[in-house]
């Protein structure tokens, strides 16, 4: 496959994971209200979803060791596209967290092999410009997703925004099963024994480079995450907006980690990851200090939440294709299973991030925009600590 097409279909397979979550996003409101449920409950649509999807990789990752990236991407296209039409003809809040979790088990598998592919493919240092590109074709689908989602749920309704979902996994399965090449040259026919999976896990977990680099990927998503589950109330409940407005807030967020994801390439070339990174998390700090500064002042406005969290984007953009791939570079033997460690571990963190969520939601008198700037600020002081320190000693070179 040419780089061209590989970038192309990178963006497909990773950005399955913002058109999972970011299309729906302005109709969660709506579905809160259409099954009489909690604000806990629809969030937990999100979080169930990520779970399922992080925990997932832990199977996905060595069985395409062993089977190759091609038939278990097509596997789990196939589950998800099932999985999306029944979400979408759900009668209750508990079928509907029922089918997005199993939309999380195949979601595992394509977004797992996405980033496996890259280190099947190129080298480390050359895999973190193609993932960046990959992320550049995912920051324009996150930047499309919201504001479609935010059209869908006002004029048609929440059934064809959910179904839009299973239209985009089709597509997706159709170029995997007509333009895909296998990845993987050397399979590993004992990735599936026990025995070897926990001391391959065990070699990963260890190493310091991949510790380092899934710290940087579990810090930046999880400043999204808080985001991602909590801004259609924020927005939409507390500053009034419209689900049209709201779908123009997404829409700038995703443009600002698309900027992000331009900048770290451009950077990378000049400065290298070490100098990178440090830049990145500057951007992150700087955003977070200033959203919890204003939380401080007392200023309640939307202003005082988008703006600095549009300066994270642009940090994320730059954290998520260095920290993927970094924390997968030591282990071209392994690329599947360390992909899949990586993505667990997000998934795990951002789930435990919206268990703290929903506990300041539940005991905060007036949550209003505090469980937000409270979980994003933290996150963002440990990813500028990470960035400074343990990634510039194990960056790579």
């Amino acid at each position: 496959m040419s780089q061209t097409t590989v970038v192309f279909l990178l963006a497909l397979l990773l950005g399955i994971q913002p058109v999972t979550t970011d299309l729906y996003l302005p109709a969660l409101p709506a579905i809160t209200a259409n099954f009489g449920s909690s604000m806990a409950q629809a969030q937990f649509t999100l979080s169930g979803l990520l779970l399922v999807f992080g925990a997932s990789q832990l199977v996905w990752g060595s069985v395409s060791d062993k089977y190759g990236r091609k038939p278990i991407l097509l596997l789990g296209l196939g589950i998800y596209c099932l999985a999306a039409f029944g979400a979408a003809w759900a009668t209750s809040m508990s079928a509907l967290i029922s089918w997005r979790c199993l939309q999380g088990l195949g979601m595992g598998a394509v977004v797992m092999c996405g980033r496996a592919l890259v280190r099947d493919l190129y080298a480390p240092v050359d895999g973190v410009k193609v993932m960046s590109k990959g992320l550049s074709g995912l920051g324009m689908l996150a930047c499309l997703s919201a504001p479609f989602g935010s059209i869908l749920t006002a004029y048609l309704g929440i059934k064809v925004t959910l179904s839009a979902m299973a239209v985009f996994g089709l597509f997706a399965l159709w170029m995997i099963a007509t333009t895909f090449q296998e990845s993987l040259t050397t399979k590993n026919a004992h990735a599936l024994q026990p025995r070897q999976m926990l001391q391959t896990w065990g070699q990963i977990l260890k190493h310091p480079t991949f510790l380092t680099f899934s710290a940087v990927s579990i810090a930046s998503y999880c400043v999204l995450f808080v985001f991602l589950s909590t801004s259609s109330f924020v927005f939409i409940k507390h500053f009034g907006f419209s689900v049209q407005n709201y779908g123009l807030v997404m829409l700038g967020m995703s443009t600002n980690y698309l900027a992000g994801t331009f900048l770290c390439r451009r950077l990378l070339a000049r400065l290298g990851m070490a100098k990178t990174m440090q830049i990145a998390g500057l951007l992150t700090l700087i955003g977070g200090t200033v959203l919890v500064a204003f939380m401080f002042a007392g200023v309640d406005h939307p202003l005082a939440v988008m703006l600095p969290f549009y300066l994270m984007s642009i940090g994320h953009g730059i954290h998520q294709p260095c920290g993927q791939t970094g924390a997968i570079a030591p282990f071209a033997h392994a690329a599947g299973t360390a992909s899949a460690l990586n993505g667990f571990l997000m998934m795990l963190f951002a789930f435990l991030t919206s268990l703290c969520l929903s506990y300041l939601q539940t005991t905060l008198p007036t949550a209003g925009t505090l469980p937000l700037v409270y979980t994003m600020g933290f996150w963002a002081l440990v990813l500028a600590g990470v960035a400074w320190t343990a990634v510039q000693k194990y960056a790579l070179k």
